[in-house]
């Protein structure tokens, strides 16, 4: 009889430890499959923000070209990344500035809008463009001097 009691009192301990340890197990995999999501998160979004910068800096490269139509189509670019969720608060006030440099408002014309043969050109900030990300709505730019 006494056998028995500790037998099953032998079975009745590695159970438990089997229980606890498949307990264990099933945690600390949750909680790397939450760690790899979080991971591949943050690397989707730098990838992201990396190749969002690099189209920015070539629409930078267009806008600042002495060919018009060149310079249309950077501007037209920056426009539609200053509407992206990508885009930062400091990056939009570097749209702001280059904007303002390239379409001739370098003085801070006080009415954001330029008369450039007979088309208004406005800010990319201007309520006409309002971001999709909320951001270009805010008036938080600061002027700088030349």
């Amino acid at each position: 009889m006494a056998v028995l009691v500790a037998a099953l009192l032998a079975f009745y301990i590695n159970w438990r430890t089997l229980k606890q340890r498949t307990e264990a197990d099933k945690t600390a995999l949750e909680q790397k499959r939450e760690a790899d999501v979080q991971a591949l998160r943050q690397k989707t979004e730098a990838d992201s923000r990396a190749e969002w910068w690099r189209r920015t800096q070539w629409a930078l490269d267009r806008a600042l070209d002495e060919d018009e139509g060149t310079k249309a189509l950077g501007l037209a670019t920056l426009d539609v990344l200053a509407r992206s969720e990508l885009a930062r608060e400091e990056e939009l006030e570097l749209f702001d500035i280059a904007w303002k440099n390239v379409s001739g408002e370098e003085n801070g014309d006080e009415s954001g809008q330029e008369e450039d043969s007979g088309q208004v050109i406005a800010p990319v900030d201007s309520d006409e463009h309002l971001g999709d990300n909320g951001t270009t709505d805010e008036d938080k730019s600061k002027e700088v001097g030349p």
